[in-house]
């Protein structure tokens, strides 16, 4: 689905909630879906009050929240204790490697380890509804050996 779709199905569903039109809440959900990351709150928030500084921080957790809410978004923490939201159509099922140093999130798609998630919940006469899958370890960058200064430190 395309932005201006999905700009269209959230204000349905938001005016079937009560909720009024906001141009600074469009601007926010129309950069949001646009993008290709996933955006905690505050970093959402850093990158939308750049372009248009008359939004606020409580727009951008209402409207993200909303967006989970109507399932247009999902959110997720990776172990930090922060969520992190990402546009719910952008690349239909998919899991995630999380670096737990520089907190790098890679998305991937394994159709094998799928088939087995399927042969594990049939073995077990399991209907599976939902699932998420996150490895955590070291990106390639945070692999390599750091620096070290010449008083011994990074």
């Amino acid at each position: 689905m395309k932005t201006p779709e999905l700009l269209e199905q959230f204000h349905r569903l938001k005016s079937n909630r009560g909720l009024k039109r906001s141009s600074k809440r469009s601007f926010v959900i129309d950069y949001f879906m646009k993008q290709d990351r996933h955006y905690s709150v505050e970093g959402l928030y850093e990158e939308v009050k750049r372009l248009n500084p008359g939004i606020s921080y409580s727009t951008v957790y209402r409207t993200l929240n909303l967006l989970v809410e109507l399932g247009l978004a999902t959110a997720c923490d990776f172990g930090s204790g922060i969520l992190k939201f990402e546009p719910a159509h952008r690349a239909g099922h998919h899991d995630h490697l999380v670096c737990r140093r520089c907190g790098r999130i890679i998305e991937f798609e394994n159709p094998e380890i799928e088939k087995l998630q399927n042969k594990v919940a049939k073995k077990y006469r399991f209907l599976v509804d939902s699932h998420r899958m996150e490895l955590y370890g070291l990106c390639e960058k945070c692999q390599k050996p750091r620096r070290r200064n010449q008083n011994g430190t990074d």
